[in-house]
């Protein structure tokens, strides 16, 4: 039986951090395994709701690639992807707007007022909120780079906060899809590590924090021993040169080295399989995963 002085204790020893993090946004880059997992999903929202429930201001960004790759198989609609990122074309963009706003959304809103907060629903075009511009896939064949056309993805142009502040103002957990309009009006698939990058940036948040599917970063990703507890904007940046920071890993690392570059304070990238990992990094002196730092 655990004994009530010890979790008394505890409580305490989150005092520090709840007084540091009262009225201070917070940036949540959600997806991975925590939005397909029925029991960490509830463990992202309870986590979420508390950090509100104690003074700070939460934003959530979530993606959807799996769900958006899942309906397109559906459709008997082949995904292709250069350079990593999805060609989408006008079929596909109308698949993934329907999948990340209609469905994922959403979803993820009614949780939250499930479970007691307000919530609300937004994408990049609700308020001209996250402006796009088309992105061109680099293409590196023959020793030569060419920039590649794949449809409706795009980078994040500018970031208008005013609508984000209001909900935050008002006790309200913004809950983002990363769909932004064109000046062509548009929409456009945007990444949505990026995305939550430059909103963070954008609010000058105190923490952006990406939630993955592995622990953090790696020196040699096969060697357990060599994780990165904290890694600073020049170093990462080398690694990223070097080859050691690859993949899928690449956009949240970058995500973190923009959302620096706009004026928020700290970025972390943390475990998402890991139950209630909000709090772990954010209410313990050691944290978990790795802190990328200015």
């Amino acid at each position: 039986m655990t004994n009530p002085v010890n979790k008394a204790q505890v409580l305490i020893e989150t005092l520090p951090y709840i007084q540091k993090f009262a009225g201070k946004t917070v940036v949540i880059k959600y997806g991975g395994n925590a939005m397909v997992s029925e029991e960490l999903k509830h463990s992202v929202i309870q986590d979420i709701i508390l950090m509100q429930c104690l003074g700070m201001k939460p934003v959530v960004v979530h993606g959807g690639g799996p769900e958006i790759t899942g309906y397109l198989k559906k459709l008997g609609k082949e995904t292709e992807f250069v350079s990593g990122l999805r060609v989408t074309d006008a079929e596909t963009m109308n698949v993934a707007e329907m999948v990340l706003v209609g469905k994922l959304n959403s979803e993820i809103v009614r949780l939250f007022n499930q479970n007691g907060a307000k919530a609300v629903g937004l994408s990049g075009k609700d308020g001209s909120l996250i402006q796009a511009r088309k992105h061109l896939a680099e293409v590196h064949e023959n020793g030569k780079v060419s920039k590649v056309d794949i449809g409706f993805v795009g980078d994040v142009a500018n970031v208008q906060t005013e609508l984000i502040g209001h909900l935050l103002d008002k006790g309200y957990i913004p809950v983002i899809a990363p769909v932004g309009e064109g000046d062509d009006y548009a929409s456009y698939n945007i990444n949505a590590d990026y995305v939550a990058g430059e909103i963070a940036g954008a609010l000058k948040a105190e923490k952006l924090l990406l939630l993955t599917d592995v622990e953090g970063i790696y020196t040699d990703y096969q060697d357990k021993s060599s994780f990165i507890s904290t890694l600073t904007v020049g170093q990462a940046k080398k690694m990223i040169a070097g080859g050691s920071i690859a993949g899928g890993m690449i956009p949240k690392v970058e995500a973190c080295l923009r959302a620096l570059s706009g004026g928020a304070k700290k970025t972390h990238i943390i475990d998402g399989r890991q139950s209630h990992s909000l709090l772990l990094e954010v209410f313990t002196t050691e944290g978990i995963g790795t802190e990328v730092v200015g």
